[in-house]
């Protein structure tokens, strides 16, 4: 009986970890946000405006998503993975954009890596198979 076994490498293992880094940089960006930390800033008149603990709720949910899917992704490196590290990278993106005005910087970082996750999982299609 043969099983294979798929190899995960170049731009997809890359994409993973990155899933799994920005995933638990949210988790913590949850946490702190749920604490209501005296890190973020408070913008008024944002047309996007959650209050700090909705944000934090947000981004706490989404970063433990994003991060299974990476571990995921990384261990078996199948379709249904990277089509949901496509859609959760680009949901983390769309997040991390609305969240600018709270903390700019660590923001504008995560929406480029999430707009990389989404590349290199959208480019990188060449798989490798071993039969045993």
């Amino acid at each position: 009986m043969a099983t294979q076994k798929h190899y995960v490498g170049g731009w997809t293992a890359f994409a993973a970890v990155l899933m799994i880094f920005g995933g638990a940089m949210a988790f913590l960006e949850g946490i702190s946000a749920i604490a209501k930390d005296q890190v973020f800033v408070t913008t008024r008149n944002y047309i996007f405006s959650f209050n700090l603990t909705g944000w934090g709720w947000i981004h706490l949910i989404l970063g433990i998503i994003i991060l299974l899917a990476g571990v995921a992704l990384l261990s078996t490196g199948a379709m249904w993975a990277r089509i949901l590290g496509v859609i959760l990278a680009g949901l983390g993106a769309l997040a991390n954009f609305l969240w600018i005005p709270y903390y700019p910087f660590w923001a504008i970082v995560l929406v480029a890596i999430d707009i990389f996750i989404v590349w290199a999982l959208c480019t990188d299609t060449h798989r490798h198979a071993a039969t045993r």
